[in-house]
């Protein structure tokens, strides 16, 4: 039985926000940020996006998301720099703005998902990277792969990159990509060897890095279940034997139940999402969460933006 909290939050979840005392707003799929110049704050909302598309709102998504990237971004200080300010509410980060690099920087544990989809269609070269003849689907690389891909403006589709395409269209420098390559890696093992004491795999993760002069920072989210695959360790080997597919952390429910009971993968009208999968949505991050962190998160029933507004007021950057 779920919990009461995540049918009594139904009628609260954060779906936008118009906080335009704390500069210019931009609004992406899953946050709203605003800039006050060399400063962020990125408002975590509840909305839930599958397939490039937004569909509806999710209890307690957004806080799962802002405490997860900030759990990280705190246990993976000494790797590199992070943009994070400040914490001032539990779905608000404030965060030094930097020149952001135009590459999502992917980056791969497993054949699976796009990639494995890309070698079934022979179009996984266009990465560079090779890819053993014979690997199975959710077959563990030798060691991490790259895979960046264009960061795309909104509405259009991300494209793959190899290494060398990021340097020869001059997204960035070689020193600044080798210094990219490094973080991206040394972050991916952080998160490997903590994901492991929780028993699961870190499969695959998209970081994006942005610079202030020639320092480099981890910017936007990490290792959250909006941008990264986990998969539970302890079934891992029975299921691929077995041919079938791994037991995961994320939003996977809401894409498969789109697919099969409305025939959905993002073209033509939104789909009305019912109340009882929007539940078990909730159920999942708030599991993800509590598997990545080892501990539960504490459920506070009530309006999100009137507490946030409460917060920012609290802590000075609203008047």
């Amino acid at each position: 039985m779920s919990d009461p909290a995540l049918r009594a939050q139904l009628d609260h979840t954060l779906s936008e926000t118009r906080l335009d005392a704390l500069g210019s707003r931009y609004r992406g799929k899953v946050r709203d940020v605003y800039r006050a110049g060399d400063r962020l704050f990125l408002v975590a909302t509840d909305r839930l996006s599958a397939f490039d598309r937004v569909l509806t709102t999710i209890p307690f998504k957004g806080e799962v998301l802002n405490r997860l990237a900030q759990f990280w971004f705190e246990r993976t200080a000494h790797v590199v720099r992070n943009h994070v300010l400040d914490v001032p509410d539990p779905n608000v980060t404030v965060a030094r703005a930097t020149q952001p690099f135009a590459i999502e920087v992917v980056v791969r544990g497993y054949l699976t998902g796009s990639l494995w989809r890309d070698v079934q269609k022979g179009a996984h070269a266009v990465y560079g990277v090779p890819i053993a003849a014979g690997m199975r689907k959710d077959e563990a690389f030798p060691t991490p792969i790259l895979t960046p891909s264009t960061k795309a403006a909104p509405g259009e589709h991300d494209a793959p990159l190899s290494e060398v395409d990021v340097l020869q269209r001059g997204l960035a420098t070689e020193r600044e990509w080798g210094a990219i390559r490094e973080a991206a890696l040394g972050l991916f093992r952080e998160g490997q060897a903590w994901a492991r004491t929780r028993g699961l795999f870190l499969v695959d993760t998209k970081y994006e890095f942005g610079k202030v002069g020639s320092t480099l920072y981890v910017i936007d989210e990490m290792h959250t279940p909006d941008s990264s695959r986990y998969w539970r360790a302890a079934e891992y080997e029975a299921r691929l034997r077995k041919g079938e597919d791994q037991a995961m952390l994320d939003k996977e429910t809401v894409r498969q139940w789109l697919i099969r009971e409305k025939g959905f993968s993002g073209h033509g009208p939104l789909p009305v999402i019912p109340e009882e999968i929007r539940i078990r949505t909730a159920e999942t991050y708030l599991a993800a969460y509590e598997e990545i962190t080892g501990a539960a998160l504490p459920l506070v029933v009530g309006d999100v933006e009137d507490r946030i507004r409460r917060n920012l007021t609290t802590h000075g950057y609203l008047a």
